[in-house]
């Protein structure tokens, strides 16, 4: 396991963002910091002659974020911070900055409406990256599309009953119900394609007046409207005081959902209803796809939002 504080590890990584920063003309220019150290990564902040660039390092785990951002670069540079580099061998990334997040910006401004630039964005690069599905599964993108869900789920659930306490039996018990949910999201004719999985307002960023978003390391390949759960229930109800029901998202729900117009013969009322199904089923992949064996609490939440209890 890599100690991202290691001095020897620290200057073997600097090294390799020196050498990314002359390919593109740019040269340090002031102290590097490391505001984020995690046991899953590291990111640095590096200044340059050019403004601060963004140095990530992520752990064997993770490294499929690498390679995943680079192809979303190529595909899709708009939608990315530009990428200075990228080394998914040694999980290593490099970009330049891409402003501050809608986070900060709508605590500023007290507004959430950049979040509709933020989902046509995102629904537009669904769509485009869906002819990428091999690509992106050979780059390691974890696969939950719809037919896998329901196995893993309930292979979750097994594993981590003790630590679910009195959500297991109704996690179990929710095993058909899981099942229907992808059957019925799977009837939209919507093609599989790249899902972030943990899209809130910490992973889009501003600058002027355009949005990105970064941080693909939960991403994973399945039905796209599953990012609904998170985005919608887990951030935007809950508005700008983080105050539960807060904010109507029904009109952010409409915006992504438009950026599906003529992707499948299902009107918009039916289009509606998948949005409701993957707003549930969304966190049975979450839970999947993000459990962290010394994290179990965050599990049991999810699975909680699965089972419509409060949390």
């Amino acid at each position: 396991m890599t100690s991202y504080d290691d001095p020897v590890w620290r200057a073997g990584f600097l090294a390799w963002v020196e050498e990314r920063l002359d390919v593109f003309g740019l040269q340090l220019e002031g102290q590097v910091t490391q505001p984020h150290v995690r046991a899953w990564g590291t990111v640095l902040r590096v200044p340059t002659t050019a403004g601060p660039v963004w140095a990530k390092a992520v752990g064997e785990s993770l490294r499929h974020e690498v390679a995943v951002t680079a192809l979303v670069a190529r595909r899709r540079s708009d939608a990315v911070a530009p990428l200075l580099g990228a080394d998914p061998q040694r999980g290593w990334l490099l970009t330049a900055d891409a402003g501050e997040t809608l986070r900060e910006l709508g605590a500023r401004e007290r507004t959430l409406a950049p979040w509709h630039d933020a989902l046509t964005l995102y629904a537009s690069v669904q769509r485009d990256l869906a002819a990428d599905a091999a690509d992106l599964l050979a780059a390691g993108l974890p696969d939950l599309r719809l037919p896998r869900i329901p196995d893993l789920y309930a292979d979750l659930v097994e594993r981590i009953a003790p630590e679910l306490g009195d959500v297991a039996a109704p996690a179990r018990a929710a095993v058909p119900l899981v099942r229907d949910l992808c059957a019925e999201l799977a009837a939209t004719g919507l093609p599989d394609t790249l899902q972030h999985d943990d899209l809130h307002d910490a992973q889009v960023f501003v600058r002027d007046g355009r949005v990105r978003i970064l941080d693909w390391g939960d991403a994973c390949l399945t039905h796209p409207f599953l990012t609904l759960a998170v985005t919608l229930d887990g951030v935007i109800a809950w508005g700008l005081d983080d105050e539960a029901g807060s904010e109507d998202t029904a009109p952010y729900r409409d915006t992504y959902l438009a950026g599906w117009a003529g992707s499948t013969a299902a009107g918009h009322e039916e289009l509606v209803r998948a949005a409701d199904v993957a707003r549930r089923l969304g966190w049975a992949c979450r839970a999947v796809n993000g459990h962290l064996p010394r994290d179990p609490s965050t599990t049991r939440t999810r699975v909680r939002m699965l089972l419509g209890l409060q949390v």
